[in-house]
């Protein structure tokens, strides 16, 4: 009924909300939207690199990822100005991204597919990167629940309860860098701060307490793969940002009912 690589679009949208959706909170709870956008947008120059060097996509991405996402996370702990450091740092490592792919011929010719994704050319073991992925970053987030949320809620009552803040940071850090790297094939460097932030923020309105949020983000980043996907199908338009338009009208819908139930 379906073809084979629509299959593997949904599959790769549903894996790759699993992760999203729970990071994507703390992004939001944690006001990280810049965080996001600097650690994915360093993405690109891993892209770069990695094809200069002959070595996986996934391994460059993560690395330049998590090297960036530890600047940032440095650069917090240490009382910097955060929406001009990350402003900076985002928008930079964009530009040094682009500049390295000017010296990679490989990646110059296709560089809209790194930058707004492939979902429909996902492969096989694209899947399997993108689930594996996602399982990692769920049991990370699982594992460290308690922490983090204390963490997020008031940083003295974490020390007070013998958490150390820094460590559940680097904790999201680590999975940021994770998602980043496996969600590149499917929604871009781009848009995956998009994909972080829109589910989670049209879920706010619509939960009552944090792991209804996380749920219903990752509910909502499935439906709009879905949703995207046939978009893209019906209407010919471009699978990754379709995705987001998607995401993006039940996060308008989401809030219009939310003020509506105020009223």
């Amino acid at each position: 009924m379906f073809d084979d690589f629509l299959v593997r679009a949904v599959l790769a949208g549903v894996g790759l909300s699993l992760a999203t959706g729970p990071l994507g909170s703390f992004v939001v709870w944690r006001r990280m939207a810049y965080f996001g956008d600097a650690t994915s947008h360093a993405a690109i120059l891993g892209v770069a690199l990695a094809l200069a060097a002959d070595l996986p996509v996934v391994i460059g991405t993560m690395v330049v990822a998590l090297a960036m996402a530890v600047t940032v996370a440095t650069l917090a702990a240490k009382g910097w100005a955060m929406d001009t450091t990350l402003g900076v740092l985002a928008h930079s490592a964009l530009a040094f991204g682009l500049v390295a792919v000017s010296f990679v011929p490989a990646v110059r010719t296709d560089l809209s597919a790194w930058l707004f994704g492939d979902i429909l050319a996902v492969s096989q073991m694209d899947l399997a990167l993108v689930w594996g992925g996602a399982l990692v970053v769920v049991g990370l987030l699982v594992w460290r629940w308690q922490g983090l949320l204390t963490a997020t809620l008031n940083e003295d009552l974490a020390h007070a309860s013998g958490l150390n803040p820094d460590r559940e940071r680097l904790v999201l850090t680590i999975a940021l860098a994770i998602v980043v790297a496996v969600a590149i094939k499917v929604v871009g460097a781009l848009l995956i701060a998009a994909m972080l932030i829109v589910p989670a923020a049209a879920a706010r309105g619509l939960s009552r307490n944090p792991e209804g949020m996380a749920v219903m983000a990752t509910v909502i980043g499935a439906a709009s793969a879905v949703g995207g996907l046939g978009l893209s199908l019906l209407k010919d338009t471009p699978a990754g940002p379709s995705i987001i338009v998607v995401a993006s009208l039940i996060f308008a819908a989401g809030t219009a009912f939310g003020q509506r139930m105020k009223h």
